[in-house]
């Protein structure tokens, strides 16, 4: 009778572990990410990362400007339709596809100069880092930038927005 009890009590701590296993969230790049300068180590933008059935697009939702900056910045210099748009709510990582914490297949555009560029983003085991890379051709050739994720709420605290030189894009439309 002891050995069926012990046997009985092994497979419940078996069962209780899988299940654990599986129903736990695994961390996806969705989400509110900062980008920051890596030479002053402040904050230069917000994007929300978001996805729609499997692919994943990044959309910036605040800049920090420096003083004298353009407040209204718009996309002079890109391609098709996003020529002429407005550089705060515009979507600026496409199509990215994911595999575990690694997506790739997609594309970063950056709104300085128009150019777009291949595009690959590695989330940290514990979804708190996002190391986002654009190149040309290889991804040998290219540059790399760590993101931090910010809390999804952080959009809505805006009292401080217009004091500290920031611009929020409006919120979308579901």
């Amino acid at each position: 009778m002891r050995a069926i009890s012990s046997r009985l009590i092994l497979a419940s701590v078996f069962l209780v572990l899988a299940m654990g296993r599986f129903s736990a969230a695994e961390p996806s790049a969705t989400g509110l990410w900062e980008q920051v300068d890596e030479r002053s180590g402040k904050a230069e933008s917000w994007f929300r990362i978001a996805e729609h059935n499997g692919v994943y697009d990044g959309t910036i939702v605040k800049i920090f400007f420096k003083p004298g900056e353009d407040q209204n910045p718009v996309c002079d210099k890109c391609e098709g339709a996003d020529r002429g748009k407005p550089v705060m709510g515009l979507m600026l990582i496409k199509g990215m596809r994911r595999t575990g914490n690694h997506y790739e297949g997609g594309t970063i555009t950056d709104p300085r100069d128009g150019s777009v560029y291949r595009a690959l983003m590695e989330l940290s085991p514990d979804g708190q880092k996002l190391e986002v890379r654009g190149y040309l051709g290889i991804s040998l050739f290219g540059r790399s930038q760590t993101w931090n994720r910010l809390p999804d709420n952080a959009l809505q605290s805006q009292s401080g927005a217009a004091r500290s030189g920031a611009r929020t894009a409006p919120a979308s439309k579901k």
